[in-house]
């Protein structure tokens, strides 16, 4: 995507795309692991298997990550600036594709008499927005049912900081250091750069950007993103949609003005649309 000066600006998604790379490798799963159960200090990474889920449509992986170590399945949605209760929903379905996959690959017939096994699931999200209210988790009763009885029940677990220095805590120091950085220079080249340097400073993600900076940067700065393309698509579908009902209305003898009025556009674009524009 580029900036109006002609220059790349940075990727929109950038937190959640260092995210997802940053957990591709065992070792920051691993941290991870160790940072949501100190308790265990048995795990290692031979222990754990990546059972991130891929996006079919974009044949991209999601900004998710899930992973089993042991008989724990943990499930992380994609670290979230922005609060919102789909949240539960994404990981209730995530966790259901998830442990279909795993009923797959262990041969197990959900339709037969013997109890199938199933790793227990954990649900947490990372948040690094802005809000002021930090609930410890979120539950599918409360913010859709109205805390009303269900016959279901889904809780995701929320974090915000970590503890001093463990993975989760530095990868929330990178969103902050991004987003001021970002302030201050716009989403360009040199937010990237001077991010990049100051959370290896501050002993951010240091090892991790040391190894991969070309790739981090590679990442952050990219002319299409997901995001952009997404936009692009749905913003085409959604003038077909206008275009298509403005003909209809015209032909069942509609006035230009109330068409204008019904679509959201000018008079002047619903009359280039239907090819009645004066040349």
């Amino acid at each position: 995507m580029m900036a109006a000066n002609g220059k790349p600006e940075a990727k929109r998604k950038i937190k959640d795309s260092v995210f997802t790379d940053l957990f591709q490798d065992t070792k920051y799963v691993l941290k991870l692991y160790q940072a949501l159960h100190p308790e265990d200090t048995e795990a290692t990474e031979e222990n754990i298997s990546n059972v991130t889920l891929k996006n079919v449509l974009l044949d991209q992986m999601y900004n998710d990550l899930g992973f089993q170590i042991g008989e724990r399945l943990i499930v992380l949605v994609e670290a979230q600036s922005t609060w919102t209760p789909n949240i539960l929903i994404r990981s209730l379905m995530y966790l259901a594709q998830t442990w279909q996959e795993y009923i797959e690959s262990t041969g197990q017939n959900v339709y037969a008499s013997r109890k199938i096994e199933l790793p227990e699931p954990e649900l947490y999200v990372i948040y690094t927005g802005d809000r002021k209210s930090h609930p410890n988790h979120m539950l599918l009763t409360e913010d859709f049912f109205g805390n009303h009885h269900s016959d279901i029940e889904v809780k995701v677990k929320m974090i915000y900081d970590g503890k001093e220095g463990d993975i989760i805590n530095q990868y929330v120091g990178f969103t902050r250091v991004y987003n001021e950085q970002v302030r201050q220079y716009g989403r360009t080249r040199q937010a990237v750069m001077e991010t990049i340097r100051i959370c290896r400073d501050r002993n951010y993600l240091k090892e991790y950007l040391e190894a991969r900076e070309k790739e981090v940067v590679n990442i952050m700065m990219t002319l299409f993103d997901d995001e952009y393309i997404y936009k692009t698509y749905v913003e085409s579908e959604k003038k077909e949609a206008a275009q298509d009902m403005a003909r209809k209305l015209y032909e069942s003898g509609v006035g230009l003005d109330v068409i204008a009025h019904a679509v959201g556009q000018p008079t002047k674009t619903v009359e280039e649309w239907l090819g009645l524009a004066s040349v």
